[in-house]
């Protein structure tokens, strides 16, 4: 059971930021859609809607999206609909379902660096930064990378990009977790990259796979390299050699569908 002791909706960030490093069990609520099974006391459940955190914003050179935004305002954003053949929008409308995408905060998935999250692989091929209170603007990808530490996402920045992009995700059935996701950029520019996620660990770029992708290598060696050079795991939805094999199969997809 998850016991909330306290609520409170701050008005201005440095608020917000001040409360949660007061005391060690203080927290961002984010929404609140996913809570994970078990027992947990939050001493002050800090909910950030006073702070004007609910935004797509499309500016010159990059799309800035605020940490409240929830999922379905993604889904169906006219601003990221044309930005790289709308994958945002691609990447988070299977998740559940519209009540769900309704609540769900976009900055809730990418601060917890959820495993399972859709979006991720999507944030980054695009190379996606995140903008946190205290720390500052940081690449998504070494934010992934790096051990947990209290602060505040305010918002995530995307650069503007000349390519094509595509999702793709392998699930049981239509609302259901995936089992493996990925996604796939190639620019103008003659940029390549490739992130797999829910491995079932976080999602993260295949760096020589990326590079082979650039390189316009046979399929067979972009695949080969992204099932070398990624780590796979097992949990309920299946085993290590399971999901290696379907990483194959999504990249192939991928590539029927992004083209050269």
């Amino acid at each position: 059971m998850i016991t909330i002791k306290n609520y409170i909706a701050p008005n201005t960030i440095e608020e917000a930021y001040d409360l949660l490093i007061e005391k060690k069990n203080n927290q961002i609520l984010g929404g609140c859609a996913f809570i994970k099974i078990g027992s947990k006391t939050i001493g002050l459940g800090i909910d950030l809607i006073n702070l004007n955190l609910n935004y797509i914003k499309d500016e010159e050179k990059e799309i800035r999206i605020g940490a409240t935004t929830t999922l379905r305002e993604i889904e169906t954003s006219l601003v990221l609909k044309n930005y790289c053949n709308g994958i945002l929008c691609e990447s988070v409308s299977s998740i559940v379902g519209v009540q769900f995408r309704n609540m769900a905060q976009v900055g809730a998935g990418v601060f917890s660096k959820y495993g399972f999250s859709d979006l991720l692989p999507c944030l980054l091929v695009l190379d996606a930064k995140v903008n946190l209170h205290s720390e500052g603007i940081i690449d998504l990808k070494d934010f992934l990378k790096r051990e947990y530490k209290k602060d505040i996402l305010k918002e995530i920045i995307i650069p503007k990009k000349d390519g094509k992009a595509v999702f793709e995700n392998i699930r049981k059935t239509s609302g259901d977790f995936s089992i493996l996701n990925g996604a796939m950029y190639i620019g103008k520019d003659g940029t390549a990259k490739i992130a797999i996620g829910a491995r079932p660990t976080k999602a993260e770029i295949a760096e020589k796979a990326s590079k082979a992708l650039e390189e316009k290598q046979k399929l067979d060696e972009i695949r080969k390299l992204a099932c070398e050079e990624l780590n796979f795991g097992t949990n309920v939805k299946g085993t290590k050699e399971y999901r290696k094999g379907l990483c194959a199969v999504l990249i192939t997809k991928m590539k029927e569908r992004i083209g050269d």
